[in-house]
């Protein structure tokens, strides 16, 4: 701290002649008084960020930092697997010599080093390709809600605002990884229920019983070329939002959103009919810039990494792919698996025998749509 007007102008961060040098001037000292370096500074100047250096401080904070080779000493484990981790979890490599890591690092290859004792290593950076994944679209998740909102609030405002407010928000950032070990928590709770209900071979832990279901929105492609990216963003949000809410009511898992289409599982085959036809009732229908469209299966998947694989999900998801807007095909053999209460609620039409591509035998395919209300 204590760096100079002369200080800054000699590393090329402040031009006196700029008529909002005052203001750059307030925002480097600033920066000064937060214990930020100078080559921090120039770093972040070269790439238009230097408002964003309280924030990136405050998320992480100027600890003692390692290289490779002492994280790789201190944790137990080779400088090979601390590259290898690294790039499992989706962040880019560290040069040789270069102090990038800190003591929670430390932590985090140790407990990688015992975790992989116990289940291989193999299995453990599947996991962190896994884990890494979701982080970052977490991440990004909400750098992007606080970009947005910064946006919209301070548009004209000098550098040493917006620096301040990036500095608050990376303070309320903070209570983000409280609110995740709770959500991580109830997740892996779920996560065993479900798996464990859905299991029918007590020798194989891989392997589970699902309805799988797809649902996809017609016409969007082409809409994608007309509408504004902020409305488009919103028809997007708008199926995610009610996708989420009707799935997590049938204590199913939306697994996937690719775009316009959700993959999603329930342990009951009726919770995966409830879905479908809530999400073609709730967001197709007259003014509908869009018709969803969804497929149905039942049967034996492969649990792996998170996700799920094998015939039945590909069943789903080509008997998506061959229904109308506004209609939800099934697999005839996913009526077998409701209880006569259920199936009462619902009317299976017959669709046909039907070559699915990828698949060398027809497949009997029924209409799904609720059954009419009983007449007094």
């Amino acid at each position: 701290m204590g760096l100079t007007e002369a200080d800054f102008r000699a590393a090329g961060l402040l031009d006196p002649e700029d008529p909002k040098a005052p203001e750059r001037l307030a925002l480097l000292q600033y920066l000064d008084s937060l214990g930020i370096g100078l080559e921090q500074m120039v770093e972040a100047h070269k790439t238009g960020s230097l408002a964003g250096l309280p924030a990136e401080a405050e998320i992480l904070p100027g600890r003692e930092r390692l290289d490779a080779a002492e994280l790789a000493r201190r944790a137990g484990v080779s400088e090979q697997l601390v590259d290898t981790l690294r790039r499992a979890a989706g962040l880019p490599p560290v040069a040789p010599g270069e102090p990038a890591f800190t003591e929670e690092d430390v932590k985090t290859y140790a407990a990688f080093s015992f975790a992989a004792s116990i289940f291989g290593e193999e299995p453990i950076l599947q996991y962190a390709r896994v884990l890494g994944s979701s982080m970052a679209r977490l991440a990004e998740a909400a750098i992007s809600l606080f970009l947005g909102q910064l946006s919209a609030t301070m548009r004209d405002a000098d550098e040493l605002t917006v620096a301040k407010a990036n500095l608050r928000a990376a303070g309320a950032l903070a209570h983000v990884p409280q609110v995740m070990d709770n959500l991580f928590r109830l997740h892996l709770a779920a996560a065993l229920r479900r798996l464990v209900a859905a299991r029918r071979d007590p020798d194989s832990y891989d392997t589970a019983w699902f309805a799988v279901g797809f649902v996809d929105l017609v016409g969007f492609t082409p809409l994608a070329e007309e509408l504004p990216t902020r409305e488009l963003a919103s028809l997007i949000e708008d199926f995610e939002a009610r996708a989420f809410h009707v799935v997590a009511a049938q204590d199913g898992r939306v697994v996937k959103l690719i775009g316009d289409e959700v993959m999603f599982v329930t342990q009951r085959a009726e919770g995966a009919c409830e879905v479908a036809l809530s999400l073609v009732e709730g967001f197709g229908g007259a003014g509908s810039l869009v018709a969803p469209r969804g497929g149905l299966a039942f049967g034996e998947v492969l649990v792996r990494g998170g996700d799920y694989y094998g015939s039945t999900v590909n069943l789903a998801s080509r008997i998506a792919e061959l229904a109308i807007p506004n209609e939800v095909l099934t697999l005839a053999s996913l009526e077998a698996q409701l209880d006569p209460e259920a199936r009462s609620r619902f009317c299976f039409e017959p669709a046909g025998r039907r070559l699915l591509k990828g698949f060398s035998k027809p497949v009997q395919l029924t209409a799904l749509s609720r059954a009419a209300p009983a007449s007094a």
